[in-house]
């Protein structure tokens, strides 16, 4: 389940939000969609291709959705050659000129969101969370301490895409602070008004 964070100009978290129904109002606020999916088809380790497989129907209704072309499994550990260059390519302020779109399979990872004319929202997602950043929504993106994600993929282009850096400076702000469910204890359903 995902952990939203309403951040003030400080970078001062003000509202930590993980009813699905109040991350889904708070997500759409800023434009992201979020959605949970079932993770009971395969095991957390199942090959790319297993997987693949097993969430064919949901993959082709996104594709169809948001006229994505190819789908695959990315799969980053602690252990991953380059992670840390491959980190810092996202960990800054971008656009992209497509969606995001990421279901996660297991792992944890963080977005922040800097939708225009709204504070920061960050947004820790776990294993069974889909999120669709769209092409243009200022963000960057960092692993939790664990350092670990799986996740299925959407593209529009078979190439991928680059990130497009704002330069802003703003990501510098915000420390990527993970969640969670241990650090949650018993989550407790909230409402918001936005």
């Amino acid at each position: 389940m995902a952990v939203v964070g309403l951040l003030d100009a400080s970078a001062k978290q003000t509202r930590t939000i993980t009813e699905d129904d109040a991350v889904r109002a708070a997500l759409g606020a800023v434009g992201v969609d979020y959605e949970r999916w079932d993770l009971s088809r395969v095991s957390e380790d199942a090959p790319a291709d297993e997987v693949l497989a097993a969430y064919d129907q949901e993959i082709e209704q996104m594709k169809r959705r948001g006229g994505y072309t190819t789908a695959d499994v990315i799969d980053v550990t602690a252990e991953t050659p380059g992670l840390d260059a491959m980190l810092a390519r996202f960990d800054k302020e971008h656009t992209h000129a497509e969606d995001e779109v990421r279901f996660i399979l297991s792992g944890r990872g963080i977005f922040f969101l800097h939708a225009e004319g709204h504070p920061v929202v960050s947004v820790e997602v776990t294993a069974g969370d889909l999120i669709r950043v769209p092409r243009g929504t200022k963000h960057w993106f960092t692993l939790c301490e664990d350092r670990r994600i799986r996740a299925i993929r959407w593209f529009q282009q078979t190439s991928g895409w680059t990130p497009e850096y704002t330069g802003s400076g703003v990501d510098r702000g915000f420390e990527p602070l993970c969640f969670g469910p241990a650090f949650l204890g018993q989550r407790v359903p909230t409402t918001i008004a936005l």
